[in-house]
C-alpha cells in the first residue's frame, strides 16, 4: 500500500536518531541500544503495513542484527582500556548462546506482552538499586561459583534474545550486585553482548523462515535488511564516543545514569502494555 511521504521523512528522521542514540547509549553503559531501535522500528514496520502477527518479531530480530556491529566496537574500545573481565567472558559465552537459542525458538510462539512486563520490573528494581547508590544491595562481594554464573549467562542470553537486546543492561546488573566496579561491569558488558547478538541475529533469521510470505521485501526471517542498513552504521559509527564518555565520568555519575536509563526503558514497556 501507499505510504505518504511526509510520514516517511519523519520515520527516516527517527530512525537515524535511532541510530546516533543506539551507538551513544552501547558505548555508554554497555548496552546494545535495543530498549531504543524495537519500538522505532514498530512504528516504521506499523507504517509499512507489516502484519501484526510478525510485526514484533520482525522488530527483535532486526534490532539484534543492527546492534551486532556496535556491541563489537563498543567491546573493542572498552578492551582497549584493560577492564573487561575475562572470567565472566569465558564462563558466560556458552551458556548464554544457549539461551539466545531457546528464547528465539519461544519469541515466536509467546506473548510479547509477558517479556514486556518482565523487562519492566526488573529494569525498575535495578534502577531503585543504582539510583539509591546503596552499597548494601548486593548479593557477594566476590562471583558466584560455576554452576550459579552457567545459569546467569544462560538467562542473560534467553532474555536478550526475547527482548531484542545485546544483554549488557543485565549484565551490568548482575556483576554490579556482585560488587564489580561499574566501568568493569559496562566493559564486560560490552563483550557478553558480541556472541548474544551474533546467536540471535542467525537464530531469528532461521526462525522467521517459514513465515516468509508474511513479511516485507528484503527480509532474512524475522531480520529486515533495510532496518539493519538504515540503523547500523550509524550506531556503530558512534559508539566508541560513547565509550569515551564512559570512561571520563566519575562512577556514581555513571551508575546514576545507567538507572535513569532503565527507568525510561521500563516506563516505554509498561505504556505499551496499556
Amino acid at each position: 500500500m501507499g505510504v505518504p511521504v511526509g510520514d516517511l521523512v519523519w520515520l527516516a528522521i527517527a530512525v537515524l536518531a535511532a541510530g546516533v542514540a543506539t551507538g551513544i547509549l552501547a558505548g555508554l553503559f554497555g548496552i546494545g541500544g535495543g530498549a531504543v531501535i524495537v519500538p522505532v522500528l514498530f512504528e516504521v514496520f506499523g507504517v509499512l503495513g507489516v502484519a501484526d502477527e510478525v510485526r514484533m518479531q520482525l522488530c527483535v530480530g532486526t534490532s539484534l542484527a543492527i546492534i551486532l556491529p556496535t556491541a563489537l566496537r563498543s567491546y573493542r574500545a572498552h578492551r582497549a582500556r584493560g577492564l573487561v573481565i575475562p572470567d565472566v567472558l569465558r564462563s558466560w559465552t556458552v551458556p548464554a548462546i544457549l539461551g539466545v537459542a531457546v528464547g528465539s525458538v519461544a519469541a515466536a510462539v509467546a506473548p510479547s506482552a509477558l517479556f514486556k512486563a518482565a523487562f519492566a520490573v526488573i529494569a525498575g528494581i535495578i534502577a531503585a538499586r543504582l539510583l539509591s547508590g546503596r552499597d548494601g544491595w548486593v548479593l557477594g562481594s566476590e562471583l558466584p561459583g560455576r554452576t550459579a554464573m552457567t545459569l546467569y549467562g544462560f538467562v542473560v542470553g534467553v532474555a536478550s534474545s526475547l527482548m531484542g537486546i545485546s544483554g549488557g543492561s543485565l549484565v551490568t546488573i548482575i556483576l554490579t550486585l556482585y560488587g564489580k566496579p561499574i566501568h568493569n561491569a559496562v566493559a564486560t558488558a560490552s563483550g557478553i553482548g558480541v556472541p548474544i547478538t551474533i546467536a540471535g541475529t542467525l537464530g531469528y533469521c532461521l526462525a522467521g523462515l517459514p513465515q516468509q510470505a508474511l513479511l516485507p521485501p528484503l527480509s532474512v526471517g524475522f531480520v529486515s535488511v533495510i532496518g539493519v542498513v538504515m540503523i547500523a552504521p550509524v550506531s556503530s559509527y558512534v559508539a566508541p564516543l560513547g565509550a569515551r564518555l564512559a570512561h571520563a565520568l566519575p562512577p556514581r555519575w555513571l551508575e546514576i545514569g545507567f538507572g535513569v536509563f532503565l527507568l525510561v526503558a521500563a516506563a516505554r514497556f509498561v505504556v505499551s502494555l496499556v
